[in-house]
């Protein structure tokens, strides 16, 4: 029989529960951080040897010494094709692509859309280690998403974070607006640009293209579905095919009763503000003052949403324009260009 009186017993009964429960809860951390860990280590060890940085020499270096960049890339093709963004090589005079094991080519640029902010460069050399492309389209808000670049020249330089965010939209250089783009928190440094953003199984689901300076923790990447398409034109045609109407327009607000009447989903439509002559909507017939609000029956609130519809569709497609005209609903057949 114990000499302990029961209260000295329960005390320590609770002590040696608390102790058993804190030893479990640390291991528990502790496997769930080896986890994480290896996930990550995994994902670097697998796509690591394809990520490349990118030295480029622009047109003004000879005048400007200070007329050279850097960035990152990422081979996606065993016979040199690496696959970057366009303001890491646009301007470019001289590009030099060099590899984690420190062997380094020459290198020429393939294609470049600064609509999307994405390019493709080749280095002749066979039997390079590449990365798994993967599907954009089933990302979730809250997975892992890993970033792998090279930051001021420092190769295979990896941070991490998570997917905040899908469905963003980006300005890109250019003025168009690149849909469907990747938020993340994964904190990006001069030199990620161009870059993969994989997630835990080491599949490439994004190009890192852009940080917001001076908003901590805000990064985006071109999702890796507009990167195959894009990829897919620059080696068939050299350029991606894009169509356009021929015209400048601008949001103009209009009145509930207007909206009811007409039965439009937004309050705002796109006034043509001016035709090219002789574009593909003056061909069709539309006038200066005409308010588009639908494109093949979608509506076109804002001129991105135009610019969106668009970038569908290819040169010498036939769409149909909805436009409001003198207190009328009209359906204005048009041919598309295809911007050079």
């Amino acid at each position: 029989m114990s000499d302990k009186n029961p209260l000295w017993l329960a005390a320590e009964g609770s002590l040696q529960d608390r102790q058993s429960s804190s030893s479990a809860t640390t291991d528990g951390e502790e496997e769930l951080l080896d986890a994480y860990s290896h996930a990550v280590v995994s994902v670097v060890e697998k796509v690591g040897p394809a990520v490349v940085s990118i030295n480029v020499k622009t047109r003004q270096a000879r005048r400007n010494p200070g007329g050279e960049g850097a960035g990152s890339g990422v081979v996606i093709t065993p016979d040199g094709y690496v696959l970057t963004n366009n303001h890491v090589v646009d301007n470019a005079n001289e590009v030099k692509v060099n590899l984690i094991d420190g062997s380094s080519f020459a290198a020429q640029i393939v294609g470049k859309d600064a609509a999307t902010d994405l390019a493709v460069v080749r280095v002749d050399a066979p039997h390079l280690p590449m990365a798994q492309l993967g599907n954009s389209d089933t990302l979730r808000v809250g997975q892992l998403a890993i970033a792998i670049g090279n930051p001021l020249g420092f190769q295979s330089t990896v941070s991490t974070g998570v997917v905040s965010a899908l469905g963003r939209s980006l300005r890109s250089q250019s003025g168009r607006l690149i849909e469907n783009v990747i938020q993340t928190d994964v904190p990006l440094n001069p030199g990620n640009s161009g870059g993969p953003l994989v997630d835990s199984r080491g599949r490439v689901i994004g190009i890192n293209s852009a940080m917001i300076y001076m908003a901590q923790g805000i990064s985006f990447a071109i999702p890796v579905n507009t990167a195959k398409w894009v990829v897919s034109e620059l080696l068939i045609h050299g350029k991606v095919h894009r169509s356009y109407l021929g015209l400048a327009g601008q949001v103009r607000p209009i009145s509930h009763r207007v909206q009811r009447y007409f039965e439009l989903a937004a309050n705002s439509v796109v006034e043509a503000i001016s035709i090219e002559e002789n574009g593909p909507a003056y061909k069709a017939g539309l006038q200066v003052g005409d308010q588009i609000v639908a494109l093949d029956g979608k509506p076109t609130a804002t001129v991105d949403d135009i610019h969106r519809l668009l970038t569908a569709k290819p040169g010498g497609a036939m769409i149909t324009l909805s436009v409001i005209r003198s207190q009328q609903r009209r359906e204005i057949q048009v041919i598309t260009g295809e911007m050079e």
